[in-house]
């Protein structure tokens, strides 16, 4: 099985500058994947030129099971959060907010995050998240994964804003395997153009076995699709 974290940047592509699903679909095509964790996705709102996205990625990459998190009204109101698709069948998900910070301490931009809590009929768990900019945002966004983590058979993946050498994501690692110890060299996952730092991650639990891990270079969002073959 196959699985894939995509910051898809509301499938703005990062050269041409305009929408196309096309190519976001393309990407993901490419590789097969299973189960596809989004970030930065848009559904239908007040702004014309945004819909449904995971729906339209359904229909563009034929993988039928697709859902939606939202964490905020973009601008008034217009959705924006998280995403999957799946070609295995959903048993249940929920919608958990991360809390925002009671007192905003940096000056650097917040916004609110949510966690996309998927159980699957094949006993798989996957938690698909976007976290914050600012270092409170990063605590409080950790310790809500944390306290909504199944012990066994549980994936964790998204943009998380912070590179390897922070002690939030050592936390992490305290409790699941990050795959990218299974990189055959080192990888990093932004800007797509010219990647130079490693803030996409996909963490399983220690039951879950990881055949290979890559990030790809196709340059399609400003984020490069992050790819994990499993066993489990």
């Amino acid at each position: 099985m196959k699985i894939m974290t995509y910051n898809i940047c509301h499938c703005a592509h990062f050269v041409h500058k305009g929408m196309d699903y096309p190519a976001f679909a393309d990407v993901i095509k490419k590789y097969s994947p299973n189960i596809i964790g989004l970030n930065e996705v848009r559904n239908k709102g007040e702004e014309e030129h945004f819909d449904n996205q995971p729906q339209i990625l359904s229909d563009l990459t034929g993988i039928q099971n697709h859902l939606f998190a939202e964490a905020i009204k973009f601008r008034g109101n217009n959705p924006y959060g998280n995403g999957m698709l799946s070609t295995e069948d959903i048993l249940s998900h929920q919608v958990i907010m991360i809390p925002d910070p009671e007192v905003k301490k940096y000056d650097g931009y917040y916004e609110t995050r949510c966690i996309l809590k998927v159980k699957f009929k094949n006993g798989l768990t996957v938690l698909i998240s976007h976290f914050g900019l600012n270092p409170d945002e990063h605590e409080l966004a950790v310790k809500t994964v944390l306290d909504n983590l199944e012990d066994s058979k549980c994936i964790l993946m998204g943009d998380f804003n912070m590179t390897p050498d922070n002690p939030l994501i050592k936390k992490l690692g305290d409790r699941l395997v990050d795959t990218a110890k299974y990189f055959t060299t080192p990888k990093f996952s932004f800007p797509s153009t010219g990647p130079e730092i490693k803030i996409d991650y996909i963490y399983v639990t220690k039951d879950i076995k990881v055949k290979s891990a890559d990030i790809v270079p196709d340059i399609c969002s400003d984020h490069n699709a992050y790819v994990v073959e499993i066993d489990f």
